[in-house]
């Protein structure tokens, strides 16, 4: 029996098991929520109906061109360039190595000015050996998919709008290949911007990058069919919204999820707060919030149901919409009659949870979970302020070495379990390609000269224990690090996040056991809310973003709350 669940002494559910939870498997299952930065985004985009508009679109006969757009909010202006250049299939590549992109874009606090828009076209090409004026906040790269995008094209050109079969394999015109910010290529540092800001959120400016680039995907290959032919169409509004924008993801996440466990550990525990809150809905006969549920589950079953992609290492759509589907009769009778199975419980919904635990496929799982923390979602709104930005850490040099000790042996008995004598628990290192400064994982004895850019997690931790069982158990810290400065960093970690339990995952990166896309699916599912994902080689991860999304011409209007799980339009 899995006991994920736990229970405070009256039987009310609490927070769930932190020592579970943090394992690959749960980890690599979480599901987008209403917590994901994109969700959250979208949802503020409309509460407060941003303005974006179109005031530039230079196209020309070879697919070069312009556009700018301007995005105003209640307290600020910002404005979004991008560049369109000849598609071109020879040397495209999603590295940042490449040369050859389809698009390239910035994202700028203020008025776009002559000025910005020349700074930003010639200095985009550059990469590292460019520089972003003051006012940048994201450079952006993306490509076509020329699966769809020539297809669509062909179909706006007659006149007619895209099979939707043609988008079904991709779900997207343009791929984000790259998003840069906080800091790089002297773009502005998020921290800067301050939490009232409109993007003062976790990666908000980032998440409007991508969605701006969806948008200037419309407008492109809108223009482009309107030049080959003045029979042509524009797409529907229940197309693009269909529509959202593919998003590729490799081992450099890995690296974030390492670096920024406050972050990590916050946005976990919002996540498992308001899920706590989900369990403890009382809920009885009539309850609207039952509705809610039973459409919610409908409306992702029949998502999975016409999901085509194939998923060659994870669960299929097809499993989920057929394991979902087994939840709706007990979704009715709690609606019709109070109970579930003809019995009566106080917490029904942690009682389907329990049963989907159980008995279904890990996604299927955290799918629900996701789907009852919108019936709450009203009280989550402290929570997501709440994600810190800032992965500061302190040192209490005072304490002693007893206290470090028992702190280690409670809280990371998963790291202290690692076998590191054995060869598979240390196969792989971690460390950045000299040619593109990408970050890479290969086979130690490969690699003999690789600098080891340092995930080694319980291997530390177990060397750092092993010193300290060394010395007098009363020892202080200072004393301790005038011996052992090599610990000072990890001491300083260990004791900035005592008694939180959501900052590490509980794996062991060089382990021939770890499979990277573990924590790729939890950062950009879970995180990011991104959606039918596949993995590729264990090591990188696609997908799709604002899939079903509300267009900037809806956002205006203060419509598409709901958009989540969208189905084929007709």
């Amino acid at each position: 029996m899995n006991d994920l669940h736990q229970y405070q002494i009256d039987g009310t559910p609490k927070i769930r098991n932190w020592e579970q939870l943090m394992t690959p498997i749960r980890l690599a299952s979480i599901q987008p929520s209403a917590l994901s930065g994109t969700r959250s985004l979208i949802d503020k985009m409309v509460r407060e109906k941003w303005q974006i508009l179109l005031d530039r679109f230079e196209l020309n006969n070879d697919q070069s061109g312009t556009a700018v757009y301007s995005i105003k909010t209640p307290s600020n202006e910002f404005n979004f360039i991008a560049f369109s250049f000849p598609p071109k299939k020879e040397g495209r590549t999603g590295r940042i190595i490449s040369q050859v992109w389809d698009m390239r874009c910035a994202l700028e606090e203020g008025r776009a000015t002559e000025e910005s828009i020349e700074t930003a076209r010639s200095e985009l090409p550059k990469l590292y050996r460019g520089r972003a004026s003051k006012n940048t906040l994201i450079w952006g790269r993306a490509n076509r998919s020329f699966r769809v995008f020539d297809s669509v094209l062909e179909s706006l050109i007659k006149g007619q709008q895209p099979k939707i079969s043609d988008l079904n394999s991709v779900c997207y015109l343009m791929r984000n290949t790259g998003l840069d910010g906080n800091g790089t290529f002297g773009t502005k540092s998020f921290f800067s911007l301050g939490s009232e800001h409109p993007l003062g959120n976790v990666l908000e400016a980032d998440f409007l990058t991508a969605y701006m680039m969806r948008e200037f995907s419309f407008d492109l290959i809108e223009r482009l069919a309107k030049m080959k032919s003045t029979k042509s169409t524009i797409l529907s509004p229940e197309v693009r919204r269909y529509i959202g924008v593919g998003n590729g993801s490799g081992l450099g996440l890995i690296f974030f999820v390492q670096r920024h466990p406050m972050l990590i550990n916050s946005w976990i525990t919002a996540r498992e707060m308001a899920i706590t809150k989900a369990f403890q809905l009382s809920l009885t006969k009539g309850n609207k919030k039952i509705l809610r549920l039973l459409d919610l589950t409908k409306r992702v079953m029949l998502f999975r149901d016409e999901d085509v992609m194939n998923y060659e290492s994870f669960t299929s759509s097809k499993v989920i919409a057929k394991q979902i589907q087994s939840t709706i009769p007990l979704i009715e009778e709690l609606f019709h009659s109070g109970t579930l199975n003809g019995h009566r419980y106080k917490w029904p919904l942690e009682y389907i949870a329990k049963i989907l635990l159980n008995h279904s496929a890990p996604e299927t799982y955290e799918t629900f979970i996701s789907l009852i923390i919108e019936l709450v979602k009203d009280r989550i709104v402290g929570l997501k302020q709440n994600m810190v930005k800032t992965n500061e850490i302190w040192l209490d040099s005072t304490a002693t070495l007893m206290d470090i000790a028992k702190q280690l042996e409670t809280e990371y008995q998963w790291a202290l379990g690692v076998n590191i004598e054995d060869e598979k628990e240390n196969t792989y290192i971690w460390y950045k390609s000299e040619s593109a400064e990408e970050p890479r994982r290969g086979p130690r004895g490969e690699i003999p000269s690789a600098y080891d850019l340092g995930l080694n997690f319980p291997t530390d931790l177990q060397l750092l224990l092993r010193d300290i069982q060394k010395q007098n158990m009363n020892m202080r810290v200072s004393r301790f690090l005038l011996i052992h400065p090599e610990h000072r960093f990890l001491i300083a970690r260990v004791q900035t996040y005592r008694s939180t339990h959501f900052h590490t995952p509980h794996v062991n990166c060089n382990s021939t056991t770890f499979a990277p896309t573990d924590l790729l699916r939890m950062v950009n599912v879970g995180f990011h809310g991104l959606d039918k994902t596949r993995d590729f080689f264990q090591r990188n991860l696609r997908g799709v973003l604002y899939h079903g999304a509300p267009t900037r011409q809806d956002v205006i209007k203060g419509l598409g709350f709901d958009w989540f799980y969208p189905k084929e339009p007709k």
